[in-house]
Parts: structure tokens; sequence; C-alpha cells
């Protein structure tokens, strides 16, 4: 099936409720209501999975306060994080070194930084938004990161003789977006093609139950299929469907 305009999915499930039909969805309380619910349906269906065409490369936005340089923020459309690398160059004449940084839990994260000795030398006690204290490493780059808030990174440590806070030059990250969704006659729903029939099912399955007050079984019939089809070929590149690991922004 080809792409479908938000119109063009509250027409044809008004036309299988057999009801009046529109030429924009601002046209009836009925299609206003259906729009509504396609914009739900997409959402609950967004949530399922992880879309490869929802993922890419993104950047964080670094602290510029020395006071906590350690702390970059995330941009507010990224719904969780797939990896983040950073250039663990020692020197700046040196090559780059991308190196993979590893997510930990909040509290595990505080325990790592706990058994630093807070006297020592290269230990650097920063105080977060909240004022409590974190032993940073001042003289390596970061090995490990956490959030407190889902919004805010915080990294274990940073190289003070190469930069007065983590850079966001020098860093990698790759995750997945949160999709916009316009209640417009041509906002066309960031799927792709062939997930069109399973939204298109699901909506006219919902739009049945909640303005006809009847179930649609052909239709509940038809977005169960779908669904299982899409899950075994949402991704087409090599290795099929893959699972992200612990970086993970919902489980910071």
């Amino acid at each position: 099936m080809a792409k479908l305009t938000l119109l063009d999915i509250v027409q044809d499930i008004l036309s299988d409720m057999d009801s009046d039909t529109v030429n924009s969805i601002t046209d009836s309380v009925e299609s206003l209501q259906i729009a509504q619910i396609v914009k739900t349906t997409f959402f609950e269906i967004i949530t399922e999975g992880e879309w490869p065409h929802l993922g890419g490369l993104f950047s964080i936005t670094a602290s510029g306060n020395n006071l906590m340089p350690t702390h970059m923020t995330m941009p507010d459309n990224i719904r969780y994080v797939e990896w983040i690398k950073y250039n663990k160059k020692k020197e700046i004449a040196d090559k780059d070194a991308y190196t993979s940084l590893m997510y930990l839990d909040p509290e595990d994260f505080i325990s790592f930084l706990n058994q630093r000795d807070s006297t020592a030398a290269n230990i650097t006690t920063v105080f977060n938004a909240d004022q409590v204290a974190l032993l940073i490493l001042n003289d390596a780059a970061p090995t490990y990161y956490t959030s407190f808030d889902n919004d805010v990174l915080v990294f274990d440590s940073y190289n003070s003789a190469l930069e007065s806070t983590l850079q966001a030059s020098k860093l990698q990250a790759y995750g997945y977006k949160e999709p916009n969704f316009s209640l417009l006659d041509t906002f066309v729903p960031d799927l792709p093609s062939k997930a069109f029939p399973y939204l298109l099912s699901e909506a006219k399955s919902v739009a049945f139950n909640v303005l006809k007050q009847a179930a649609n079984p052909k239709e509940e019939q038809r977005a169960i299929r779908q669904r299982r089809r899409l899950s075994q070929d949402r991704w087409r590149l090599e290795g099929g469907i893959t699972y992200p690991n612990y970086g993970r922004r919902g489980k910071k």
C-alpha cells in the first residue's frame, strides 16, 4: 500500500462506517474524532517497538559549565539512546579514538563513583543540580554514563588536560526519535508504506468500537495479521530484527 495522508485515512474509515463523506478532516465532528483516533493509534504503534526509519545519529549538548563538566543534555525528541561513543584520544595531535561507553543505571553509577577516593588529586567533587556530590575522574575520557532525570546525561570522567568540559564535537550517539503528528489533511504519518495497512486496520477497529459502539471482527483480524507480518519484516537490512542494548533511554 502506498503512503496515505490523514485525510485519505479518515475518508476510508468514514466510508466503511457508512458515514457522511468529507473533503477535510475539519468538515464534521465525526471526522475530527476519527483523525484523533488515527493520531492515538499511530503513537500506540510507534511504541510497540523500535522503527528503523526513526533511528539515526544525533548530537548531545555539552553543559558549557565548568562546575558540571560531565553533564550533557539530550535532545527533546530522542526516545532513547542505543549507543554512545566518545573520542578518547589522549593528546590533541593524536588520531581519533572513538570508544563505546557503557550505560549504568543510576544506583550502580553512584555506587561506582562512591568507590573513588575523594581526596585524590585526580578526583573532582561535582555537584549536580540538586546539590548531590559526584566523584568525577578528571584525568581520563569517560567510560560510563547514566541519567537521573531522563534528560541530562552524566558521565563518570573527563580529561581536564584537554577540555574544561566534555565536548559535543567529540561524541557520537545513535538513538530513536519521537515522531510528530499533525492534524492536517495533507499530513502523512511517519511510517513505512508497508505499515499503513496496519495503521488503517487498527484505527478502523477503534473507530467502530468508540464511535459506532460495535466491534469490527474483520478489521481486528486484519490488524493482528498486519502486526505479525510487521514484527518479522520491520528491518530491511541484513540481520533482521535487532534489539537495543542497555543504553535505552527509557531505562535511565
